[in-house]
């Protein structure tokens, strides 16, 4: 009871939280169900204002490709060197943010580093679109929208602090699927209201881009960062310390060097390069490969290019919920065999898409649903990296996470540069060699093994409970399906 009372006094806790069913919550007053429609609960509250929040973050992150028509004149952009140079730095700004995002969440709690970042990433934004008026005021506006998605790291972080380890997998598989369509929703929305703005109100095509970006991307920035920022709950705050304080007692380098040191993070940081950032890749080239291939107008293209990026509200949810149900039969190693084949099937459909685009009377139709099925696997694998990160380092968890969340950006960044930049290679050639080199590199998960769990070529090799390397001996409440992802 003094617990309660003591926290119900802080900061941090939920207006009535009391009055919340406590079968449904842990001894820490964190859910044990992900409950969507109960509205009334703090905890779903926190839910659908995190993934919310983040949707606004991918829609400005993603808002100039499906309008890159209306820029192009209106910036004086060169379609092979302006366009993927600012593709890549959209994508720096992602990596940059997510490290920064980390240690944010650590001095001022996920809810307000979350806020915060969406009011300052519209204030920038703003700024950009309005100054810009030239190639490299497009490539700042596309940096500054990018450092936006560093609320990837606050909203799982944030999800964690609220959800138990029994519900949180599926409280950040679903947070950040849903909030992912935010890109399949700007494909679809930014072209309409453009042409809104241009031909039904009149305004200057030179304007109206502007007008564009500072009602649509800004006002939604800024709407759910001040909504972050207004709810009073931020999960158990005592709950949360008292579960860290051990790992803050380390040394802080031993922490870092259990991370950075243990070659699976960096495996794992690799294939996730070639799941999420095939996605990032795609999701910035597949309006222009629509327009290019098939002469759709911008509306058009846009909205078949959408199709990839809304299947995020079901493929990355499925991939976390496929890990957590192969574990149940397989162990560690069904996650593994699970994440492999997955991914390995995206990428051969990354193939057949670009090949099919290189065919002299391409179908569209056709087109469409091999880039649906493509983004299902893709994006369901990200999901299924994430079951698999929780297993690399108890003790380095923080670590670990970022270094794979990052991974996703600088695969991106790498694969634009050798496939998307300059006129080296057509579209539909970048976008098959994007598909071969995940293919590649999808194969170094045969070189993950947990001695306590085994790999996908080979079983348990020890089963000694307090292995260094391996997180089962860190972390008194491991078991062989583990808990899906604490992104910290």
């Amino acid at each position: 009871m003094a617990k309660r009372n003591k926290v119900a006094d802080e900061e941090e806790t939920c207006c009535g939280y009391a009055g919340v069913d406590a079968d449904v919550v842990d001894a820490e007053g964190r859910a044990t169900e992900l409950r969507p429609l109960s509205l009334s609960s703090p905890h779903t509250q926190a839910f659908h204002l995190a993934w919310l929040s983040l949707f606004a973050c991918f829609f400005a992150a993603f808002a100039a490709p499906p309008i890159l028509p209306a820029l192009r004149p209106a910036l004086v952009l060169s379609p092979t060197s302006d366009v993927p140079a600012a593709a890549v730095a959209s994508l720096s700004a992602t990596l940059v943010g997510r490290l920064a995002m980390g240690p944010a969440c650590d001095l001022l709690g996920p809810r307000h580093a979350s806020g915060l970042a969406s009011l300052l990433a519209a204030l920038a934004v703003a700024l950009a679109a309005s100054a810009a008026s030239s190639p490299a005021g497009f490539v700042w506006l596309r940096f500054v929208s990018g450092l936006s998605l560093a609320n990837f790291v606050a909203n799982q972080h944030w999800m964690s602090r609220v959800f138990s380890p029994s519900s949180v997998g599926l409280a950040n598989a679903v947070a950040a699927g849903w909030a992912n369509a935010g890109s399949a929703a700007a494909q679809l929305v930014m072209p309409v209201a453009y042409d809104l703005v241009a031909l039904r109100l009149g305004v200057p095509v030179t304007v109206a881009w502007r007008v564009t970006y500072l009602l649509l991307p800004c006002v939604l920035l800024v709407a759910t960062g001040l909504a972050v920022l207004a709810f009073p709950y931020s999960g158990d705050v005592g709950g949360e310390a008292k579960k860290t304080t051990p790992t803050r007692e380390r040394c802080f380098w031993e922490v870092v060097r259990g991370g950075v040191g243990d070659y699976r993070a960096w495996v794992l940081a690799l294939t996730y390069g070639y799941c999420y950032g095939v996605e990032l890749i795609m999701e910035n080239v597949a309006a222009e490969f629509f327009r290019k291939k098939f002469r759709l107008g911008m509306e058009e293209a846009g909205a078949a290019a959408a199709c990839f990026g809304a299947m995020n509200a079901v493929a990355r949810p499925a991939g976390g919920m496929a890990s957590d149900a192969v574990a149940r039969a397989f162990g560690v190693r069904g996650r593994l065999w699970a994440l492999w084949a997955v991914q390995t099937a995206g990428a051969a459909m990354c193939v057949v898409i670009g090949r099919m685009g290189a065919a002299e009377a391409p179908s569209l139709a056709a087109t469409v649903a091999v880039l649906v099925a493509c983004a299902a696997f893709v994006q369901a694998a990200s999901g299924l990296t994430f079951g698999v990160v929780p297993f690399v380092s108890k003790r380095s968890l923080g670590v670990v996470s970022g270094m794979t969340a990052s991974g996703g950006a600088v695969g991106a960044i790498v694969t634009n540069r050798l496939f998307f930049s300059g006129s080296r290679y057509t579209i539909d050639e970048a976008i098959s060699l994007t598909g071969v080199a995940s293919l590649i590199c999808t194969l170094a998960l045969a070189l993950i093994h947990f001695p306590r769990h085994g790999g996908m070529l080979c079983g348990p090799t020890t089963t000694a409970a307090g292995d260094e390397h391996d997180d089962s001996g860190d972390d008194e409440d491991a078991n062989d399906h583990g808990d899906y992802t604490l992104l910290k």
